[in-house]
Protein backbone atom coordinates (compact mmCIF):
# COMPACT_ATOMS: atom_id res chain seq x y z
CA UNK A 1 0.00 0.00 0.00
CA UNK A 2 1.56 3.29 -0.99
CA UNK A 3 2.74 5.53 2.10
CA UNK A 4 3.86 8.84 1.52
CA UNK A 5 6.59 10.01 4.84
CA UNK A 6 7.18 13.64 6.58
CA UNK A 7 9.95 15.09 6.26
CA UNK A 8 13.05 13.13 7.56
CA UNK A 9 13.39 13.91 11.08
CA UNK A 10 17.13 14.31 12.03
CA UNK A 11 17.74 11.88 13.94
CA UNK A 12 18.93 13.08 17.46
CA UNK A 13 21.32 12.65 20.11
CA UNK A 14 21.01 9.98 22.87
CA UNK A 15 20.56 12.86 25.15
CA UNK A 16 18.10 14.97 22.69
CA UNK A 17 16.46 11.61 22.36
CA UNK A 18 15.88 10.55 26.13
CA UNK A 19 14.77 14.03 26.80
CA UNK A 20 12.12 13.68 23.74
CA UNK A 21 11.35 10.53 25.65
CA UNK A 22 10.12 12.76 29.16
CA UNK A 23 8.64 15.66 27.31
CA UNK A 24 5.97 13.38 25.21
CA UNK A 25 5.33 11.07 28.65
CA UNK A 26 4.92 14.49 30.53
CA UNK A 27 2.32 15.05 27.20
CA UNK A 28 0.73 12.12 27.55
CA UNK A 29 0.34 11.69 31.49
CA UNK A 30 -1.27 15.19 31.27
CA UNK A 31 -3.84 14.39 28.33
CA UNK A 32 -4.74 10.81 30.33
CA UNK A 33 -4.91 12.52 33.44
CA UNK A 34 -7.36 15.05 32.32
CA UNK A 35 -9.87 12.97 31.03
CA UNK A 36 -9.48 10.82 33.72
CA UNK A 37 -10.70 13.95 36.02
CA UNK A 38 -13.97 14.18 34.84
CA UNK A 39 -14.80 10.44 34.57
CA UNK A 40 -14.90 10.37 38.32
CA UNK A 41 -15.55 14.23 39.07
CA UNK A 42 -18.79 14.12 37.52
CA UNK A 43 -20.16 10.98 38.62
CA UNK A 44 -19.96 12.44 41.97
CA UNK A 45 -21.02 16.07 41.28
CA UNK A 46 -24.44 14.50 39.45
CA UNK A 47 -26.81 14.75 42.58
CA UNK A 48 -26.18 18.39 42.39
CA UNK A 49 -26.19 19.12 38.60
CA UNK A 50 -29.10 17.38 38.04
CA UNK A 51 -30.31 19.70 41.17
CA UNK A 52 -28.88 23.06 39.74
CA UNK A 53 -29.73 22.52 35.83
CA UNK A 54 -33.47 21.81 36.95
CA UNK A 55 -33.87 18.46 35.16
CA UNK A 56 -34.17 14.59 35.82
CA UNK A 57 -32.31 11.36 36.07
CA UNK A 58 -32.68 11.05 32.19
CA UNK A 59 -30.35 13.64 31.53
CA UNK A 60 -28.27 12.39 34.13
CA UNK A 61 -27.81 8.98 32.00
CA UNK A 62 -26.91 11.02 29.03
CA UNK A 63 -24.52 13.44 30.86
CA UNK A 64 -22.71 10.09 31.39
CA UNK A 65 -23.57 7.76 28.33
CA UNK A 66 -22.93 10.85 25.61
CA UNK A 67 -19.11 10.83 26.65
CA UNK A 68 -18.84 7.05 26.55
CA UNK A 69 -20.49 6.35 23.55
CA UNK A 70 -18.65 9.06 21.45
CA UNK A 71 -15.25 7.28 22.91
CA UNK A 72 -16.30 4.04 21.89
CA UNK A 73 -17.52 4.72 18.73
CA UNK A 74 -14.91 6.99 17.10
CA UNK A 75 -11.88 4.97 18.68
CA UNK A 76 -10.94 3.09 15.89
CA UNK A 77 -11.92 5.94 13.13
CA UNK A 78 -9.50 8.85 15.12
CA UNK A 79 -7.18 6.26 15.19
CA UNK A 80 -7.03 5.47 11.63
CA UNK A 81 -7.14 9.17 11.16
CA UNK A 82 -4.25 9.66 12.85
CA UNK A 83 -2.27 7.12 10.70
CA UNK A 84 -3.52 8.84 7.78
CA UNK A 85 -2.76 12.82 8.84
CA UNK A 86 -0.45 12.08 11.35
CA UNK A 87 -0.87 10.78 14.85
CA UNK A 88 0.85 13.77 16.84
CA UNK A 89 -1.69 16.27 14.82
CA UNK A 90 -4.87 14.59 15.86
CA UNK A 91 -3.65 14.21 19.46
CA UNK A 92 -3.08 18.16 19.31
CA UNK A 93 -6.13 18.62 17.86
CA UNK A 94 -7.62 16.40 20.71
CA UNK A 95 -6.59 18.77 23.49
CA UNK A 96 -7.77 21.94 21.60
CA UNK A 97 -11.62 19.95 21.52
CA UNK A 98 -11.35 18.61 24.87
CA UNK A 99 -10.37 21.91 26.68
CA UNK A 100 -13.15 23.93 24.56
CA UNK A 101 -15.79 21.52 25.35
CA UNK A 102 -14.45 21.75 29.45
CA UNK A 103 -15.04 25.23 29.47
CA UNK A 104 -18.21 25.28 27.55
CA UNK A 105 -19.80 22.15 29.80
CA UNK A 106 -18.93 24.57 32.66
CA UNK A 107 -20.83 27.45 31.17
CA UNK A 108 -24.23 25.24 30.32
CA UNK A 109 -27.43 26.46 31.31
CA UNK A 110 -29.49 23.49 31.12
CA UNK A 111 -29.59 19.91 30.52
CA UNK A 112 -29.44 20.21 26.78
CA UNK A 113 -26.81 21.72 26.56
CA UNK A 114 -24.21 20.12 29.01
CA UNK A 115 -25.08 17.18 27.02
CA UNK A 116 -24.20 18.31 23.85
CA UNK A 117 -20.56 19.64 24.99
CA UNK A 118 -19.87 16.37 26.67
CA UNK A 119 -20.69 15.15 23.68
CA UNK A 120 -17.74 17.37 21.90
CA UNK A 121 -15.61 16.72 25.13
CA UNK A 122 -15.80 12.99 23.97
CA UNK A 123 -14.88 13.70 20.61
CA UNK A 124 -11.72 15.60 21.74
CA UNK A 125 -11.10 12.54 24.40
CA UNK A 126 -11.51 10.03 21.43
CA UNK A 127 -8.34 11.86 19.14
CA UNK A 128 -6.71 11.71 22.73
CA UNK A 129 -7.07 8.30 23.77
CA UNK A 130 -6.80 6.95 20.38
CA UNK A 131 -3.37 9.17 19.47
CA UNK A 132 -1.55 8.61 22.72
CA UNK A 133 -0.88 4.92 22.67
CA UNK A 134 0.44 5.13 19.25
CA UNK A 135 2.43 8.23 19.91
CA UNK A 136 3.98 6.42 22.71
CA UNK A 137 4.96 3.45 20.55
CA UNK A 138 6.46 5.61 17.76
CA UNK A 139 8.33 7.18 20.63
CA UNK A 140 9.48 4.30 23.06
CA UNK A 141 11.11 0.76 21.00
CA UNK A 142 9.47 -2.37 21.67
CA UNK A 143 11.74 -3.12 24.85
CA UNK A 144 10.95 -0.16 26.74
CA UNK A 145 7.17 0.49 25.77
CA UNK A 146 5.84 -1.39 29.08
CA UNK A 147 8.25 0.90 31.60
CA UNK A 148 5.76 4.15 29.51
CA UNK A 149 2.81 2.88 29.63
CA UNK A 150 3.25 2.16 33.17
CA UNK A 151 4.08 5.62 33.68
CA UNK A 152 1.29 7.26 31.56
CA UNK A 153 -0.90 4.85 33.67
CA UNK A 154 0.05 6.69 36.55
CA UNK A 155 -1.54 9.35 35.12
CA UNK A 156 -4.98 7.73 34.85
CA UNK A 157 -4.85 6.90 39.22
CA UNK A 158 -3.64 10.65 39.31
CA UNK A 159 -6.51 12.13 37.14
CA UNK A 160 -9.48 9.72 39.51
CA UNK A 161 -7.89 10.71 42.56
CA UNK A 162 -7.73 14.47 41.74
CA UNK A 163 -11.30 14.09 40.47
CA UNK A 164 -12.92 12.41 43.68
CA UNK A 165 -11.39 14.49 46.08
CA UNK A 166 -11.26 18.49 44.49
CA UNK A 167 -14.29 16.92 42.88
CA UNK A 168 -16.10 16.67 46.47
CA UNK A 169 -14.73 19.95 47.47
CA UNK A 170 -15.48 22.05 44.35
CA UNK A 171 -19.17 20.37 44.01
CA UNK A 172 -19.68 20.99 48.26
CA UNK A 173 -17.83 24.05 48.65
CA UNK A 174 -17.64 26.03 45.18
CA UNK A 175 -19.83 25.03 42.26
CA UNK A 176 -19.59 21.56 40.23
CA UNK A 177 -19.05 23.99 37.19
CA UNK A 178 -15.38 23.86 38.64
CA UNK A 179 -14.78 19.96 37.44
CA UNK A 180 -14.61 21.50 34.07
CA UNK A 181 -12.90 24.05 34.87
CA UNK A 182 -10.04 22.37 36.68
CA UNK A 183 -9.18 21.06 32.80
CA UNK A 184 -8.28 24.45 31.32
CA UNK A 185 -4.58 25.15 33.40
CA UNK A 186 -4.09 21.21 32.03
CA UNK A 187 -4.94 20.90 28.62
CA UNK A 188 -3.93 24.70 27.88
CA UNK A 189 -0.21 23.96 29.12
CA UNK A 190 0.12 20.35 27.87
CA UNK A 191 -1.58 21.27 24.32
CA UNK A 192 1.08 24.36 24.01
CA UNK A 193 3.63 21.77 24.76
CA UNK A 194 2.56 19.21 22.66
CA UNK A 195 2.01 21.65 19.64
CA UNK A 196 5.50 23.19 20.34
CA UNK A 197 7.63 20.03 20.93
CA UNK A 198 5.92 16.63 19.85
CA UNK A 199 6.47 15.94 16.17
CA UNK A 200 5.70 12.77 13.80
CA UNK A 201 8.17 10.14 14.09
CA UNK A 202 6.17 7.33 11.24
CA UNK A 203 4.53 7.00 7.73
CA UNK A 204 1.76 8.43 6.96
CA UNK A 205 -1.02 6.02 5.51
CA UNK A 206 -2.05 7.42 2.01
CA UNK A 207 -5.43 6.03 1.89
CA UNK A 208 -8.89 7.23 1.15
CA UNK A 209 -11.46 7.40 4.45
CA UNK A 210 -13.99 4.62 4.46
CA UNK A 211 -17.17 6.56 5.02
CA UNK A 212 -19.79 3.45 5.06
CA UNK A 213 -17.62 1.97 7.27
CA UNK A 214 -17.41 4.65 9.76
CA UNK A 215 -21.46 4.94 9.07
CA UNK A 216 -22.43 1.65 9.72
CA UNK A 217 -19.57 0.68 12.99
CA UNK A 218 -20.95 4.25 14.48
CA UNK A 219 -24.61 3.29 14.13
CA UNK A 220 -24.18 0.08 14.71
CA UNK A 221 -22.32 0.51 18.43
CA UNK A 222 -24.43 3.66 19.32
CA UNK A 223 -27.85 1.53 19.26
CA UNK A 224 -26.84 -1.21 20.76
CA UNK A 225 -25.24 0.51 23.56
CA UNK A 226 -28.45 2.84 24.27
CA UNK A 227 -30.42 -0.38 24.03
CA UNK A 228 -27.74 -1.73 26.99
CA UNK A 229 -27.93 1.72 29.22
CA UNK A 230 -31.53 1.91 28.79
CA UNK A 231 -32.96 -1.20 29.53
CA UNK A 232 -30.65 -1.20 32.67
CA UNK A 233 -31.87 1.87 33.66
CA UNK A 234 -35.72 1.87 32.19
CA UNK A 235 -36.55 -1.54 31.36
CA UNK A 236 -37.47 -3.72 28.47
CA UNK A 237 -39.58 -1.92 25.55
CA UNK A 238 -40.32 -2.66 22.10
CA UNK A 239 -39.30 0.33 20.86
CA UNK A 240 -35.32 -0.54 22.48
CA UNK A 241 -35.83 -4.23 20.78
CA UNK A 242 -36.41 -2.83 17.55
CA UNK A 243 -33.02 -0.47 18.36
CA UNK A 244 -31.22 -3.70 19.02
CA UNK A 245 -32.00 -5.08 15.81
CA UNK A 246 -31.54 -2.27 14.04
CA UNK A 247 -27.65 -2.28 15.66
CA UNK A 248 -26.82 -5.49 15.54
CA UNK A 249 -27.94 -5.10 11.76
CA UNK A 250 -25.56 -2.22 11.49
CA UNK A 251 -22.82 -4.16 12.63
CA UNK A 252 -23.21 -7.01 10.66
CA UNK A 253 -23.29 -4.74 7.47
CA UNK A 254 -20.32 -2.97 8.49
CA UNK A 255 -18.19 -6.31 8.85
CA UNK A 256 -19.78 -7.40 5.36
CA UNK A 257 -18.58 -4.17 4.20
CA UNK A 258 -15.01 -4.14 5.56
CA UNK A 259 -14.40 -7.70 4.21
CA UNK A 260 -16.01 -7.69 0.93
CA UNK A 261 -16.76 -4.55 -0.56
CA UNK A 262 -14.81 -1.21 0.73
CA UNK A 263 -11.74 -0.59 -1.15
CA UNK A 264 -9.70 1.17 1.66
CA UNK A 265 -10.89 -0.18 5.02
CA UNK A 266 -11.91 1.19 8.32
CA UNK A 267 -10.76 -2.15 9.61
CA UNK A 268 -8.71 -4.52 8.00
CA UNK A 269 -9.53 -7.59 9.63
CA UNK A 270 -6.60 -9.41 8.71
CA UNK A 271 -4.90 -7.70 11.71
CA UNK A 272 -6.84 -9.34 13.80
CA UNK A 273 -5.39 -12.42 12.70
CA UNK A 274 -2.37 -11.82 14.98
CA UNK A 275 -3.54 -13.60 18.25
CA UNK A 276 -1.82 -11.59 20.61
CA UNK A 277 -3.44 -8.35 19.64
CA UNK A 278 -6.84 -9.80 19.44
CA UNK A 279 -6.43 -11.75 22.47
CA UNK A 280 -5.03 -8.64 23.86
CA UNK A 281 -7.77 -6.50 23.02
CA UNK A 282 -10.60 -9.45 23.52
CA UNK A 283 -8.81 -9.62 27.56
CA UNK A 284 -9.17 -5.82 28.15
CA UNK A 285 -12.68 -5.80 26.89
CA UNK A 286 -13.45 -8.71 29.68
CA UNK A 287 -11.19 -6.85 32.30
CA UNK A 288 -12.47 -3.53 31.88
CA UNK A 289 -16.85 -5.22 31.87
CA UNK A 290 -15.89 -6.70 35.17
CA UNK A 291 -13.81 -4.16 36.76
CA UNK A 292 -15.88 -1.57 35.98
CA UNK A 293 -19.39 -3.57 36.98
CA UNK A 294 -18.09 -4.18 40.61
CA UNK A 295 -16.82 -0.64 40.89
CA UNK A 296 -20.32 0.49 40.05
CA UNK A 297 -21.87 -2.00 42.54
CA UNK A 298 -19.65 -1.30 45.45
CA UNK A 299 -19.99 2.71 44.99
CA UNK A 300 -24.13 1.64 44.86
CA UNK A 301 -23.87 -0.38 48.11
CA UNK A 302 -22.06 2.12 49.86
CA UNK A 303 -24.68 4.82 49.20
CA UNK A 304 -27.66 2.75 49.19
CA UNK A 305 -27.15 0.52 51.80
CA UNK A 306 -24.57 2.26 54.39
CA UNK A 307 -25.99 6.06 53.55
CA UNK A 308 -22.18 7.53 52.85
CA UNK A 309 -22.54 10.61 50.53
CA UNK A 310 -20.69 10.04 47.30
CA UNK A 311 -17.52 11.98 48.19
CA UNK A 312 -17.29 9.94 51.14
CA UNK A 313 -17.76 6.82 49.05
CA UNK A 314 -15.22 7.08 46.66
CA UNK A 315 -12.61 8.74 49.18
CA UNK A 316 -12.69 4.64 50.47
CA UNK A 317 -11.39 3.64 47.20
CA UNK A 318 -8.63 6.22 47.02
CA UNK A 319 -6.14 3.90 48.62
CA UNK A 320 -6.44 1.61 45.99
CA UNK A 321 -5.69 4.40 43.08
CA UNK A 322 -3.17 5.42 45.50
CA UNK A 323 -1.42 2.20 45.00
CA UNK A 324 -2.25 1.80 41.35
CA UNK A 325 -0.52 5.16 40.82
CA UNK A 326 3.18 3.58 42.66
CA UNK A 327 2.60 -0.38 41.25
CA UNK A 328 1.91 1.13 37.51
CA UNK A 329 5.62 1.82 36.28
CA UNK A 330 7.45 -1.30 37.94
CA UNK A 331 4.54 -3.43 36.39
CA UNK A 332 5.59 -1.56 33.24
CA UNK A 333 9.23 -2.55 33.74
CA UNK A 334 8.23 -5.98 34.59
CA UNK A 335 6.18 -6.68 31.56
CA UNK A 336 9.50 -5.29 29.83
CA UNK A 337 11.43 -7.50 31.08
CA UNK A 338 9.14 -10.78 31.26
CA UNK A 339 6.21 -10.40 29.01
CA UNK A 340 2.65 -9.77 28.93
CA UNK A 341 1.54 -12.81 29.75
CA UNK A 342 2.95 -13.31 33.30
CA UNK A 343 2.77 -9.58 34.32
CA UNK A 344 -0.89 -9.08 32.91
CA UNK A 345 -1.83 -12.75 34.34
CA UNK A 346 -0.63 -11.74 38.02
CA UNK A 347 -2.76 -8.90 37.64
CA UNK A 348 -5.58 -10.30 36.66
CA UNK A 349 -5.21 -12.85 39.63
CA UNK A 350 -5.49 -10.32 42.25
CA UNK A 351 -8.27 -8.73 40.36
CA UNK A 352 -9.86 -11.92 41.16
CA UNK A 353 -8.94 -11.53 44.68
CA UNK A 354 -10.07 -8.19 45.01
CA UNK A 355 -13.67 -9.54 44.00
CA UNK A 356 -13.14 -12.35 46.23
CA UNK A 357 -12.68 -9.68 49.62
CA UNK A 358 -15.86 -7.39 48.07
CA UNK A 359 -18.06 -10.73 48.10
CA UNK A 360 -17.74 -10.53 51.82
CA UNK A 361 -19.55 -6.99 52.22
CA UNK A 362 -22.48 -7.14 54.22
CA UNK A 363 -25.04 -5.17 55.62
CA UNK A 364 -22.62 -4.19 59.16
CA UNK A 365 -19.54 -4.88 57.38
CA UNK A 366 -16.36 -3.10 58.47
CA UNK A 367 -16.33 -0.50 56.05
CA UNK A 368 -12.47 -1.38 56.34
CA UNK A 369 -12.94 -4.29 54.09
CA UNK A 370 -14.07 -1.75 51.18
CA UNK A 371 -10.54 -0.20 51.35
CA UNK A 372 -8.71 -3.36 51.66
CA UNK A 373 -10.80 -4.45 48.20
CA UNK A 374 -9.69 -1.32 47.19
CA UNK A 375 -6.13 -2.07 47.47
CA UNK A 376 -6.05 -5.33 46.09
CA UNK A 377 -7.75 -4.63 42.77
CA UNK A 378 -6.10 -1.30 42.54
CA UNK A 379 -2.88 -3.62 42.22
CA UNK A 380 -4.28 -5.81 39.92
CA UNK A 381 -5.50 -2.91 38.00
CA UNK A 382 -1.88 -1.21 37.50
CA UNK A 383 -0.31 -4.60 36.46
CA UNK A 384 -3.08 -5.44 34.16
CA UNK A 385 -3.23 -2.07 32.08
CA UNK A 386 0.76 -1.11 31.20
CA UNK A 387 1.47 -4.61 29.74
CA UNK A 388 -1.74 -5.32 28.42
CA UNK A 389 -1.39 -2.25 26.31
CA UNK A 390 2.32 -2.43 25.56
CA UNK A 391 1.37 -5.77 23.86
CA UNK A 392 -1.31 -4.47 21.99
CA UNK A 393 0.97 -1.94 20.08
CA UNK A 394 3.27 -4.84 19.77
CA UNK A 395 1.15 -6.87 17.96
CA UNK A 396 0.21 -3.84 15.37
CA UNK A 397 1.86 -3.43 12.19
CA UNK A 398 3.42 -0.81 11.48
CA UNK A 399 1.67 1.74 9.66
CA UNK A 400 -1.57 0.84 11.88
CA UNK A 401 -0.80 1.81 15.89
CA UNK A 402 -3.26 4.58 15.47
CA UNK A 403 -5.70 1.49 14.25
CA UNK A 404 -4.85 -1.02 17.25
CA UNK A 405 -5.06 1.95 20.00
CA UNK A 406 -8.49 2.95 18.34
CA UNK A 407 -9.70 -0.65 18.96
CA UNK A 408 -8.31 -1.29 22.35
CA UNK A 409 -10.12 2.18 23.54
CA UNK A 410 -13.02 1.25 21.99
CA UNK A 411 -13.63 -2.66 23.61
CA UNK A 412 -12.49 -1.26 26.76
CA UNK A 413 -15.58 1.98 26.52
CA UNK A 414 -17.59 -0.58 25.34
CA UNK A 415 -16.67 -2.71 28.39
CA UNK A 416 -17.54 0.01 30.56
CA UNK A 417 -20.56 0.94 28.70
CA UNK A 418 -21.36 -3.07 29.13
CA UNK A 419 -20.22 -2.64 32.70
CA UNK A 420 -22.96 0.05 33.53
CA UNK A 421 -25.64 -2.05 32.01
CA UNK A 422 -24.69 -5.65 34.01
CA UNK A 423 -24.01 -4.13 37.24
CA UNK A 424 -27.68 -2.14 36.97
CA UNK A 425 -29.31 -5.13 35.58
CA UNK A 426 -28.13 -7.90 37.39
CA UNK A 427 -28.91 -5.87 40.96
CA UNK A 428 -32.17 -4.81 39.55
CA UNK A 429 -33.37 -8.80 39.87
CA UNK A 430 -33.34 -8.22 43.44
CA UNK A 431 -34.64 -4.81 44.17
CA UNK A 432 -36.86 -2.17 42.00
CA UNK A 433 -34.67 -0.56 38.76
CA UNK A 434 -35.78 2.82 39.69
CA UNK A 435 -34.60 2.61 43.12
CA UNK A 436 -31.38 0.90 41.89
CA UNK A 437 -31.00 3.53 38.91
CA UNK A 438 -31.19 6.57 41.44
CA UNK A 439 -28.86 4.74 44.34
CA UNK A 440 -25.96 4.27 41.07
CA UNK A 441 -26.89 8.18 40.69
CA UNK A 442 -26.06 8.46 44.60
CA UNK A 443 -29.91 10.73 44.84
CA UNK A 444 -31.69 8.04 46.95
CA UNK A 445 -30.66 5.76 50.07
CA UNK A 446 -32.09 2.40 50.12
CA UNK A 447 -34.78 1.56 52.67
CA UNK A 448 -33.61 -0.90 55.45
CA UNK A 449 -35.77 -3.44 54.11
CA UNK A 450 -34.43 -3.95 51.12
CA UNK A 451 -30.73 -3.83 52.30
CA UNK A 452 -30.28 -7.75 52.20
CA UNK A 453 -32.16 -7.80 49.31
CA UNK A 454 -29.72 -5.21 47.26
CA UNK A 455 -26.29 -7.31 48.75
CA UNK A 456 -28.17 -10.76 47.35
CA UNK A 457 -27.72 -8.88 43.89
CA UNK A 458 -24.69 -7.48 44.50
CA UNK A 459 -23.07 -10.57 45.51
CA UNK A 460 -24.39 -11.91 41.66
CA UNK A 461 -22.61 -8.83 39.93
CA UNK A 462 -19.56 -10.22 42.23
CA UNK A 463 -20.11 -13.85 40.42
CA UNK A 464 -20.93 -12.68 36.87
CA UNK A 465 -17.59 -10.51 37.16
CA UNK A 466 -15.44 -13.37 38.53
CA UNK A 467 -16.63 -15.07 35.25
CA UNK A 468 -15.41 -12.18 33.32
CA UNK A 469 -12.18 -12.24 34.40
CA UNK A 470 -11.02 -15.95 34.69
CA UNK A 471 -12.06 -15.51 30.73
CA UNK A 472 -10.01 -12.02 30.55
CA UNK A 473 -6.95 -14.45 32.12
CA UNK A 474 -7.34 -17.43 29.53
CA UNK A 475 -6.86 -15.28 27.34
CA UNK A 476 -3.90 -13.67 29.33
CA UNK A 477 -1.89 -16.66 29.35
CA UNK A 478 -2.38 -18.74 26.03
CA UNK A 479 -1.59 -15.39 23.71
CA UNK A 480 2.13 -16.90 23.97
CA UNK A 481 5.57 -14.89 24.90
CA UNK A 482 6.86 -11.82 23.43
CA UNK A 483 10.92 -12.71 22.38
CA UNK A 484 12.83 -9.21 22.04
CA UNK A 485 16.12 -10.59 22.37
CA UNK A 486 16.58 -11.45 18.66
CA UNK A 487 15.92 -7.86 17.89
CA UNK A 488 18.05 -5.55 19.08
CA UNK A 489 18.33 -1.93 17.60
CA UNK A 490 14.80 -2.05 17.49
CA UNK A 491 13.26 1.50 17.35
CA UNK A 492 10.53 3.90 17.35
CA UNK A 493 7.73 3.00 15.20
CA UNK A 494 10.13 0.19 13.75
CA UNK A 495 7.72 -2.97 14.25
CA UNK A 496 7.54 -4.46 11.03
CA UNK A 497 4.15 -6.27 9.65
CA UNK A 498 5.88 -9.49 8.48
CA UNK A 499 7.91 -12.05 10.84
CA UNK A 500 10.15 -9.58 12.57
CA UNK A 501 11.32 -12.10 15.59
CA UNK A 502 10.21 -8.99 17.94
CA UNK A 503 6.36 -9.97 17.16
CA UNK A 504 7.20 -13.59 17.62
CA UNK A 505 5.43 -15.61 19.99
CA UNK A 506 6.68 -18.57 22.37
CA UNK A 507 3.41 -20.97 23.37
CA UNK A 508 5.31 -21.84 26.06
Amino acid sequence: MPQASPPAVPEPSAGAGARYERLTLAIVFAAVMMTAIDTTAVILALPTMLSDLHTGLVTGVWIIMAYLLVLATLGTQVGRLGDMYGRVRMFNVGFFVFTLASLLSGLAGNGAEIIAFRTIQGVGGAMLFANSGAIVADTFPPRRRGMAYGLTGVGYSTGAIVGILLGGVLTTFVSWRWIFFLNLPIGLMAGLLAYRFLVERSPRQVRRLDLVGMGLLTLGLVLVLITAAYTAGFGWSGSLAVALAAGVASLAAFALWEARFAHEPLLDFRILRRWTLSASILAAFFQSTANLAVLFVVIMYLQGVRGLSPFTASVLLVPGYLLGAFLAPFAGRSSDRHGARIVASIGLACQLGGILVYSTLGTVTPLALVVVGSVVSGAGNSTFYPSNNSEVMAGAPEGAYGVASGLLRMFTTVGTVTSFALALLVVSVSIPRSEAFAIFLGVLDLDARLDNAFITGMRAVFVVALALVLMSLVLSVLRGRRSFASAPGAGPGNVPVGGDPALATDPR
